[in-house]
């Protein structure tokens, strides 16, 4: 998702009474922190009192828009931030009875982080009764979804015209953006810890927009305005109140996520464009220097704004393990209006100038099994794979790695030469070359050609396409899904832009 108003569902806040949107207990408050702003007109009461997420000079911003690299799915988020592999369910009625803010751990720091196994949805029969009235919701609104957000940004631009700045100049993407993290909250609102980190990353992502606590009641009161209004044959008290108790859940998730994250890391970064390699005529090898430290693990990604698209973020993953230069490289192409993915391939020199978001997605190696690797990447979805072989080169690892290349001609495979040199270095490694045009087959039915894989570990990244045939492909072959890995395709990829 991008800007400011991500709003995806957590698992609410039991009812009772409280006002609306008003966490049941505030978090404390950091040194120096700013208490919340006035309440907004309508719904007074329903101001968050969590800690103040404002924005740190320059620096870090994750979750948001997101534009053609390596576009990866499996996990909560969207927007948000974005992305890793799914969780094990909670026990029905969560919605009703989340954890409170302060059982909600924070995030460890990229070094520390794993890769959380998937876990499965509860039965739909299990649903908590606000699970099933925000469901219900949804598939109401749904025909008429984009009439639901502009309706929805039109109310909160003009009852409170302030925001808009915290927005890009252009809506349309923003739009969609909006939708789809409220349907991917509405599909993991009872399974709580999928929806906790999908939240608390859009909570850290959302910093570098200055979104701040006071920000989030006006979001709310213009969600259940739109809702309201879309949804009328079927709103009434119960509804409303379901909507209320589940946007003050996720709203002091994303708050508590945010004040946490400031107190370890800055909003956004600052780095400095110290090479361009063009590959091919619409694909570019970026390299950043970050103004200060950028801890990241190998197989994560990066929002990135440059200095021609003021607000417009996009994800990018990183195409090397960590550095001991501290230099980030990252895979553009250049997409059919794609403002920022344009501007880094045909514009960006060095010495420009660009903001880097803090970095999210799990995609990355757990070192804690000897399980073999086998990774799929297409397009610029190669650049992750390579940060991956790295990684595991670099903990001294004898572990298998198989690597398809997946791409349309061999005008598209501009970075077979590395993986090649890597292959030469490391005789774990194994990679393979499939080109459409020549094989007359697609990725996923080329790995179906070699095998078994039931042993394996599966990472995939590029095009949403191949995201959702490869994983059937895996699945076909034995893989079993918790041991399939990449990143949520609608949280990385928007194709358009």
């Amino acid at each position: 998702m991008d800007a400011p108003t991500t709003t995806s569902a957590d698992n609410g806040t039991s009812g009772g009474g409280g006002g609306w949107f008003t966490p049941r207990k505030p978090p404390p408050a950091t040194p120096g922190g700013e208490q919340d702003a006035a309440e907004g007109s309508r719904l007074a009461g329903m101001r968050p009192m969590g800690r103040s997420a404002s924005v740190a000079a320059p620096e870090n911003a994750p979750e948001t828009a997101t534009e053609e690299p390596s576009a990866r799915a499996a996990t909560p988020p969207p927007d948000v931030e974005a992305g890793p592999a799914a969780p094990p369910s909670s026990p029905a009625g969560s919605l009703a009875a989340p954890p409170p803010p302060q059982a909600i751990p924070a995030d460890p720091p990229p070094s520390e982080q794993r890769v959380p196994a998937q876990r499965s949805e509860p039965p739909e029969s299990a649903a908590s009764p606000d699970a099933v009235l925000v469901r219900r919701t949804m598939a109401e609104v749904g025909p008429v979804a984009d009439k639901v957000t502009s309706y929805f940004y039109a109310l909160l631009f003009v009852r409170h015209p302030d925001l808009r700045s915290l927005f890009p100049a252009a809506m349309d993407t923003q739009r969609d953006r909006l939708l789809k993290a409220l349907l991917t909250a509405a599909e993991h609102i009872d399974n709580t810890p999928v929806l906790v980190e999908y939240l608390q990353n859009l909570g850290r992502g959302h910093r570098k927009y200055g979104t701040r606590p006071e920000h989030y009641p006006a979001v709310g009161e213009c969600l259940i305005g739109a809702l309201s209004r879309y949804a009328e044959s079927i709103w009434d008290a119960e509804t409303e109140a379901a909507w209320v108790r589940t946007y003050t859940t996720i709203s002091q998730v994303m708050i508590d996520a945010a004040a946490a994250d400031e107190l370890r890391a800055p909003a956004w970064w600052y780095a400095e464009v110290v090479a361009h390699d063009l590959r091919t005529p619409d694909v570019a090898v970026v390299t950043v220097r970050p103004d200060q430290p950028y801890p990241f693990l190998a197989g994560q990604y990066a929002s990135l704004e440059t200095p021609w698209w003021p607000r417009i973020w996009r994800h990018y993953s990183f195409a090397s393990a960590p550095r001991s230069d501290g230099l980030l490289s990252f895979h553009v192409k250049a997409v059919p209006a794609g403002w920022v993915s344009n501007a880094l391939v045909h514009r960006a020199r060095p010495g420009d100038i660009i903001r880097l978001g803090p970095p999210a997605g799990s995609m990355t190696v757990d070192h804690t099994t000897d399980s073999g690797l086998l990774c799929l990447g297409g397009g610029t979805g190669i650049a992750p794979i390579k940060a991956l072989v790295e990684d595991v080169a670099e903990h001294g690892e004898r572990r298998p790695v198989e690597v398809f290349y997946g791409a349309r001609t061999d005008h598209d495979l501009y970075d077979i030469d590395t993986m090649l040199r890597l292959q030469q270095s490391h005789p774990w490694l194994s990679v393979r070359a499939i080109v459409d045009q020549k094989a007359h087959l697609q990725l996923p039915d080329a790995v179906r050609e070699y095998g078994p894989w039931t042993e394996y570990d599966a990472y995939l990244s590029g095009p949403p396409g191949m995201i959702r045939s490869g994983v059937d492909a895996l699945r076909d072959v034995g893989i079993p899904s918790e041991r399939i890995r990449h990143d949520s395709v609608e949280e990385l990829v928007a194709v358009g832009d």
